[in-house]
């Protein structure tokens, strides 16, 4: 890679890659695959299916760069979310769902260690479950702010959404969970 490419902006490497930069499209893979992967693989729950969304969705940019449009006033990394989560949706679309988790055991061989353990895990697979089941917006706008650490205004602007409406996406969303996840009433949880 040619001296001076983590210096350029990405705007800068957009351009460069217009004119078919192998360079500049490597810096930006290299910049940016790994926040693009952690969106990918919670939306598959799969490593390699994530690796291959993030893959296709370089390729694409590589054989299409000026699809993404300077003059509209996004930020690349914004574009591209659009891009990988798109591109998510499309694979989800065509597959049945994909587990949300697997079993692992339990290190610790007593019996208490392995209850509390056990509980752990059905809460954790009811928490993605819950999470799962969100309306696709919900669920974007939840990924976008809580896993990704994008801000509320970047997540709106992901989402082709106003601060507002992304405040109030994330408000149903976190209500939704609550009462999907409440307890039955009577239940209690012992420990």
């Amino acid at each position: 890679m040619a001296a001076g490419w983590p210096d350029k902006d990405d705007h800068e490497l957009l351009a460069l890659l217009r004119d078919g930069s192998h360079a500049a499209f490597a810096e930006l893979v290299h910049r940016h695959s790994d926040r693009f992967y952690r969106l990918a693989y919670r939306y598959m729950r799969q490593r390699e299916a994530a690796e291959d969304i993030v893959q296709d969705a370089f390729l694409k940019l590589w054989t299409h760069p000026d699809q993404w449009q300077p003059g509209h006033n996004t930020r690349f990394t914004t574009w591209f979310y659009r891009v990988v989560i798109n591109l998510c949706l499309d694979v989800q679309k065509k597959k049945s769902p994909l587990p949300l988790a697997e079993e692992f055991e339990v290190a610790d061989d007593t019996q208490a260690a392995q209850d509390d353990a056990l509980i752990e895990r059905q809460e954790h697979a009811a928490l993605e479950a819950a999470i799962a089941a969100l309306p696709e917006r919900q669920y974007t706008a939840l990924n976008l702010c809580f896993v990704n650490d994008l801000s509320n205004q970047e997540a709106a602007e992901v989402m082709g959404l106003t601060l507002k409406a992304l405040q109030s996406l994330i408000m149903r969303a976190k209500a939704a969970l609550k009462e999907q996840l409440k307890p039955v009433k009577g239940e209690q949880r012992y420990g």
